[in-house]
């Protein structure tokens, strides 16, 4: 069945069907965030593009790390964090951290409040105490009550249907 926008697959989705509902998520094109927390053994950072915003009064963000990944207890438990809006030219940082949690060398960094790891240069900064956390299947839902922020300047580094792109004007 076609809409005029091409091929249309429907579905159910279940663990027959867990890649073409990835797929679909995936058409969602999304901005990339770093999260960063203290960690037992130092900084830490995960790369997160479910990033949402929930409150202007009070000041609420959210994100959903996997509970799958290696550094999910960390971020689980840190009652302080940050989330990081990556700019166009920050695909290094990204895929920096989606390989290793901990690896800030090179990296312009700071300890914040808390000893929450502030990446400088970034987009965008929220920097947060856990509002709230809500389990959600296999991820789990972190509400963060923003307590400072910071507003850079430039485009966004966007992900979309397993890829990196950029932002332009429609036609």
């Amino acid at each position: 069945m076609a809409d005029g926008g091409g091929l249309m697959t429907d579905f159910v989705p279940g663990p027959d069907t867990a890649r073409l509902f990835r797929n679909t998520l995936g058409q969602f094109a999304t901005g990339v965030t770093v999260v960063t927390a203290p960690g037992p053994d130092g900084p830490m950072a995960i790369v997160a593009n479910s990033f949402a915003s929930v409150s202007l009064d009070p000041a609420l963000v959210l994100w959903s790390p996997a509970k799958s990944s290696r550094r999910f207890p960390v971020f689980a438990e840190a009652r302080r964090f940050a989330i990081h809006v990556l700019r166009e030219a920050q695909k290094d940082v990204c895929e920096r951290f989606a390989k290793e949690g901990g690896n800030f060398d090179g990296l312009d960094w700071s300890l914040g409040t808390g000893d929450v790891p502030l990446i400088e240069g970034t987009l965008a900064r929220f920097e947060c105490g856990q509002f709230a956390a809500h389990d959600a299947g296999d991820h789990v839902i972190i509400v963060g009550r923003v307590t400072a922020a910071r507003l850079g300047t430039g485009a966004p580094l966007l992900f979309s249907a397993g890829q990196y792109g950029r932002f332009t004007e429609a036609g």
